[in-house]
């Protein structure tokens, strides 16, 4: 998360012995009229702001409050990633483009009939905004990162309990009490991870061409959406027919959107692990404790400058613990899982039907090497690198499942134990290790 600068309103005249003492009730204030100040600078309502004051010294408040919170501003992100796609230009979906589409659909939905055993979705494919897919995803969303919010926010509710239990008395001079630093974390973190989340999203939402693009179940129940406006972007350079272009994506969309429809436990699957990394977040109350007290000084010291009070800088955790190293390498490779299998699912079905299936495939490819859609978003959130090479491999896992077994069998495999990294280098053992014999009697 990005830091943010603050500067006293009313400095107090040094030459006061009194006024050097620091009035940390009113800098808190200070912090905080100006913190929404930048957020409504951005053009973004700062939702959710509340007064770490009124609630500072009562733990039963403090408890009440915490529950009445918004862990994760669904409505400021909305808002962020709508002001963003905004500025960027808006484009009504014309009637050309809706029989482009409906075209894509009606042939790729017959297609992925033969090339994968998932039935359709219940629900027909459809066109999407840059703005409709940020409404229509934005749940998805909220429900993917709130755990990130939620650790930080128990974080620091733990540090609440240790202050109450550490700092009986009154802080050293000079030292900002604990309480106020916590309180005003709790109060804002909401807000903050909204406000990145819906810049990630009105970033994604120029870029990516359907509702599953990010290969994350965004939209409950699944089912197909594209993005004409992005399509035609993503075309522009090629010298590749129309047609092609959004029936390779139509078939993309439609066999994630199949995939998730029919394995509602890959949700669950995938919020865990983000679930699990959200609990490994700890905060340095030390590191903290001394970037406060240093701001707070140099507030008194020089008033024109600004006091950085960069929550990425020292304060959470700068190295995954164990347990979120597991839970990173579970995603990425799920994600891997997922990409790789739309691949193969997606070449199949087109076959020698799309004389540019290649073409179109060696484009994503590298398109997606320098900039995944999954890659961008995890990236910013939680540090994680997506690597390209992992998403080839589970390709050509897919790929080597089907041939060695059939499409069912390879389908079949994301109803039981899920491959690991390692399992992708060696599809066969992985079959030989998750097969039962037929005849049994060897094992007894």
């Amino acid at each position: 998360m990005a830091g943010f600068g603050f500067i006293p309103n009313d400095p107090e005249d040094s030459n006061d012995p009194e006024n050097n003492r620091p009035d940390f009730e009113k800098m808190m204030r200070q912090m905080q009229e100006q913190m929404k100040a930048q957020f409504e600078q951005l053009g973004i309502n700062p939702a959710g702001f509340v007064n770490p004051f009124t609630t500072l010294f009562s733990q039963t408040n403090i408890g009440n409050e915490k529950n009445k919170e918004e862990v994760l501003s669904i409505s400021t992100a909305r808002e962020t990633a709508k002001k963003f796609v905004s500025a960027q230009g808006l484009k009504p979906i014309g009637a050309k483009e809706l029989a482009v589409v409906d075209s894509a659909f009606e042939i790729s939905e017959l297609w992925l009939n033969e090339a994968l055993s998932f039935p359709a979705t219940n629900i027909a494919p459809t066109t999407a905004t840059r703005l409709d897919w940020v409404d229509q995803t934005m749940v998805g969303w909220h429900k993917t990162i709130e755990p990130l919010a939620a650790g930080l926010s128990s974080a620091i509710s733990n540090l609440l309990d240790q202050a109450m239990n550490a700092q009986a008395g009154e802080p050293s001079e000079g030292q900002p009490p604990i309480e106020m630093i916590t309180m005003m974390l709790r109060s804002f973190i909401g807000t903050m991870i909204a406000t990145q989340l819906g810049q990630s999203i009105g970033t994604l939402a120029t870029s990516v061409t359907g509702a599953h693009d990010v290969g994350l179940s965004l939209l409950d129940p699944a089912h197909p959406v594209v993005i004409p406006e992005n399509i035609e972007n993503w075309a522009a350079e090629l010298e590749i027919p129309k047609s092609e272009v959004f029936i390779y994506h139509a078939l993309r969309e439609g066999a994630v959107a199949r995939l998730f429809a029919n394995n509602p436990w890959l949700v669950s699957y995938i919020q865990s692990a983000v679930v699990e990394y959200g609990k490994g977040i700890h905060i340095d109350i030390d590191a903290i404790q001394r970037q406060a007290q240093s701001a707070f000084e140099n507030m008194h010291e020089n008033a024109q400058e600004n006091m950085n009070f960069a929550l990425d800088s020292g304060i959470f955790t700068p190295e995954e613990s164990p347990t979120q190293k597991i839970a990173l390498a579970k995603l990425e490779t799920v994600l891997a899982l997922i990409d790789g299998w739309t691949d193969e699912v997606t070449v199949l079905a087109a076959s020698d039907r799309l004389p540019s299936i290649e073409q179109l495939r060696e484009t994503l490819r590298r398109r997606r090497a320098s900039a995944a859609p999954a890659q961008q978003l995890f990236s910013s959130m939680l540090g994680l690198q997506v690597s390209p090479k992992l998403t080839r491999e589970a390709s050509a896992f897919w790929k080597k499942i089907r041939e060695v077994k059939s499409i069912t069998e390879r389908d079949q495999v994301w109803s039981g134990l899920l491959p690991t990294a390692q399992d992708l280098l060696d599809p066969e053992k992985f079959l030989n290790s998750t097969t039962i014999p037929d005849d049994l009697s060897g094992l007894l």
